[in-house]
């Protein structure tokens, strides 16, 4: 039975100087350096004429350094396709798709996110669903994916925040 995970995390930025980062590809390059992954790449970036986004990335991380509870379900590196899809900014706003899949694995992420101002600077605010379709152990991997986002959260609005002061 898949789990939503609903998150939040605030941003010193704004929304336009947020929204200017993701549409960077050095920006993408940087963070996924940065990712903790065993290798990352930077599958595709595309801006639209009205400053629509979609970003696809891809993260290894090696067999050995997995989680036994991800070994249940998959053998070997652990391959995570991400893609995300982000309107143009709006009346202070932007929303995105977010859809991760795990070539191979009964395993899936979707979820939305919006980006909005606050008083102090900004906030993305993140619904998402995971779904392990394994029985008796899909719950397990979800939980556990679902305490990775968090963490994952946290990690690429540090990286963002410190972006957007060194090139401002």
């Amino acid at each position: 039975m898949p789990r939503s995970f609903d998150m939040a995390a605030d941003y010193d930025g704004t929304v336009a100087q947020i929204h200017e980062a993701f549409a960077d590809e050095n920006y993408w390059l940087a963070r996924l350096a940065e990712s903790g992954a065993d290798e990352a790449t930077l599958d595709s970036i595309a801006a639209d004429a009205d400053g629509g986004l979609d970003v696809v990335t891809t993260q290894i991380m090696r067999a050995d350094r997995l989680p036994a509870v991800v070994g249940q379900f998959h053998h070997g590196d652990l391959k995570i396709v991400r893609e995300e899809a982000w309107t143009p900014v709006r009346d202070g706003r932007a929303t995105a798709t977010v859809k991760g899949t795990i070539p191979g694995a009964p395993a899936t992420l979707s979820g939305t996110a919006e980006l909005f101002g606050t008083d102090t600077g900004s906030r993305l605010a993140f619904h998402a669903t995971v779904e392990v379709r394994i029985p008796l152990v899909g719950g397990k991997v979800e939980n556990f994916v679902g305490a990775q986002l968090v963490g994952l959260l946290t990690a690429e609005q540090n990286f963002t925040t410190a972006w957007i002061k060194a090139h401002a």
